[in-house]
């Protein structure tokens, strides 16, 4: 005894059968040649799309960070061509800046060097000072031998 099942989903329209003229496997071909292409079409036009939306996030991020106003994006977006890297950005609106009002301060600190300014300047900012007898007195008292106490002394002189 054979297990041999029919299953309906098995049985394709599409199946070549010696019945078949050579035109009609043609015409199937060049059917599904065709919703090939169309599918294919239509994925590429979705790439392009989340192409083009992914191209302007990063621009208008990018001016957003500088503090330009991200209408300018547009003008970006015609002006770089290639891949558009925040440093591509960066470039244009060095270039291309002044249109909309963006210096770019070159000498200017980083934000990291900034914060850690800010952190030194409050914490020294409620300490007093300490004079130099006062200085003096504590390097005297922390010396642990004879050598570097005539040290802390001949720089004194």
């Amino acid at each position: 005894m054979s297990n041999n099942y029919w299953d309906e989903e098995d049985d394709n329209d599409e199946v070549i059968t010696g019945e078949e003229t050579e035109s009609q496997l043609q015409k199937k071909l060049r059917k599904k040649i065709r919703a090939d292409e169309k599918r294919i079409k239509d994925l590429e036009d979705k790439l392009n799309g989340y192409t083009v939306k992914e191209r302007e996030a990063v621009v208008k991020a990018v001016l957003e960070k500088q503090g330009v106003n991200p209408k300018a994006a547009r003008h970006a977006l015609k002006d770089i061509d290639g891949d558009i890297t925040e440093q591509a950005v960066l470039n244009w609106l060095e270039d291309e800046g002044d249109v909309f009002g963006y210096a770019a301060n070159k000498d200017a600190a980083s934000d990291v060097d900034r914060e850690a300014l800010r952190r030194q300047d409050t914490s020294v900012m409620g300490a007093a000072a300490p004079d130099r007898g006062q200085d003096l007195e504590a390097r005297i008292a922390g010396a642990k031998s004879e050598d570097e106490l005539r040290a802390i002394l001949n720089s004194q002189s």
